[in-house]
């Protein structure tokens, strides 16, 4: 994990020096960062988490593949183990055994700012991430052979994260560099933003923003990170309907995630798609 976690920050500062050096990268390597983030983050936001952790909507087995492909490209983890550790933190959110929680860290601005690093980056080294109880919290997971094999070739996707942009960049120019800076923008530094984003939600979304309805933890609805990562960021409102394939509750809370599932059930690729009804919302909704 420390290599995930290292190799992306170098890559950063790699684009830095190339920036300063080459220039203006061009609008190919712009098309491979945003591009690919986005497919690779949606991978994330649809395929690990609404479609197999939360089992929000059902979709056909090429689907359900495509969906975890896309996300294991985004080097955040394999499906099962991103899987594992995400129910584990909606069934402690907040409270001792949360892998990824900055709340239980004590009081005063040092433990404020331990708790918030902590439940960005720190977490990652911990025994949370390397050795989640797989047999108790994906048992449904593991009896899908498909999912079991895709999971099991990680590291081929963790390869073509890295091999796609770099062997597009070569192509398109024919040249060492153009290999190089697509190994840089459309893999290290696409994979950076990805992260930091998703980490962001387990950070920032527990902190700052505001709370419609009642969940018993710290979960907060924020505008910035429902834009930057597709709907991710209603994190009150996901915590109080985990089942929900729709985060964004209000019709001004931009949820792309929710929008491309819409449009696959509209197309007859995804059905029983959760949401909450009318009376559920208000049951739940904070009285000020």
């Amino acid at each position: 994990m420390l290599l995930a976690v290292t190799l992306p920050l170098l890559g950063c500062l790699a684009a830095i020096a190339l920036l300063w050096q080459v220039g203006w990268m061009g609008w190919l390597y712009v098309g491979l960062l945003f591009g690919g983030w986005l497919l690779t983050q949606l991978g994330i936001t649809i395929g690990f988490h609404r479609l197999l952790s939360h089992r929000s909507f059902e979709t056909q087995r090429p689907m359900r593949v495509l969906w975890m492909m896309l996300g294991a490209l985004s080097v955040e983890g394999s499906p099962l183990v991103w899987c594992a550790v995400h129910r584990r933190h909606h069934q402690r959110s907040d409270q001792q055994g949360d892998p990824h929680s900055p709340h239980l860290h004590g009081n005063g601005w040092w433990n404020a700012l331990r708790g918030f690093l902590y439940s960005h980056t720190g977490w990652l080294f911990t025994g949370y991430w390397s050795w989640p109880d797989l047999k108790r919290y994906v048992p449904d997971l593991l009896s899908d052979r498909w999912l079991v094999t895709c999971d099991k070739m990680y590291y081929l996707w963790v390869l073509a994260s890295l091999g796609i942009p770099t062997a597009i960049g070569g192509l398109a120019t024919m040249s060492w560099m153009g290999a190089i800076l697509g190994l840089v923008w459309g893999g290290l530094v696409r994979i950076f933003i990805s992260h930091h984003v998703t980490w962001s939600i387990n950070s920032v979304c527990h902190l700052f923003g505001s709370r419609e309805y009642e969940t018993g933890d710290h979960s907060r609805n924020n505008f910035l990170f429902g834009v930057l990562a597709q709907g991710e960021g209603w994190h009150n409102n996901h915590h109080a309907f985990p089942t929900s394939a729709r985060h964004g509750l209000r019709w001004w809370q931009c949820d792309l995630s929710w929008m491309i599932i819409r449009m696959m059930e509209r197309l007859g690729l995804a059905w029983n798609v959760r949401t909450p009804s009318a009376g559920a919302l208000e049951a739940k909704r904070l009285r000020q």
